[in-house]
């Protein structure tokens, strides 16, 4: 019990830090009460233009933004920790037709040896209705636990056709320098927020 509770203050301070260290930023996970909203306008052209770079780095994301239901892109999740980490971030849910449907924060926990603090993006293609009426479940979706989830990695992105493709959400990590591997969404869960205008 004791270690169990030194976990859950240790995850605390982590997402304290987080947000601490996130203020001012539009991508940022700051989205409850008595903390800054960040700004629809500017977490849509953030997560907009992060989408873009995705399609031209890849084709098969391309492609598969082409066939999915939606595409819940979070272009700046900012994860940090030492031992115990947390990570958090917005991000946008976009119709096929690039419309924006609604707004949605990601906030994770993990354990292990892990020290610093790093920023990445990534985007869940989601091929059905079903996989979109979870991201309004009452208690959030906890994505990472989801079956239905692949992470696609360079690797991976070959392999895949949308003529094979109807079901599942399709998870795509990036940064910088391009599409990143070895990132999981254990832990992971998303909820929807109301930002401001």
């Amino acid at each position: 019990m004791v270690v169990f509770l030194r976990q859950q203050i240790g995850v605390a301070l982590a997402l304290g830090g987080l947000l601490f260290l996130s203020t001012g930023c539009a991508t940022g996970p700051l989205a409850g009460s008595g903390t800054t909203r960040p700004s629809a306008h500017r977490l849509t052209v953030a997560a907009r233009g992060a989408l873009q770079d995705l399609y031209a780095l890849n084709e098969t994301a391309r492609k598969l933004g082409d066939t999915a239901e939606g595409v819940l892109v979070f272009p700046g999740i900012v994860k940090g920790g030492f031992i115990v980490g947390a990570e958090a971030g917005n991000g946008v849910l976009f119709t096929r037709e690039a419309d924006v449907s609604g707004f949605y924060q990601a906030v994770g926990a993990s354990y292990g040896l892990q020290a610093g603090l790093k920023k990445f993006g990534y985007a869940l293609f989601l091929m059905n209705q079903r996989d979109i009426a979870n991201l309004d479940r009452a208690g959030g979706w906890n994505i990472g636990t989801d079956p239905s989830l692949v992470v696609v990695d360079t690797g991976a992105a070959h392999s895949l056709t949308t003529s094979t493709i109807q079901d599942g959400v399709f998870a795509f990590f990036f940064n910088e320098r391009g599409l990143m591997a070895d990132v999981s969404l254990k832990g992971a869960k998303i909820t929807r927020i109301e930002p401001a205008p």
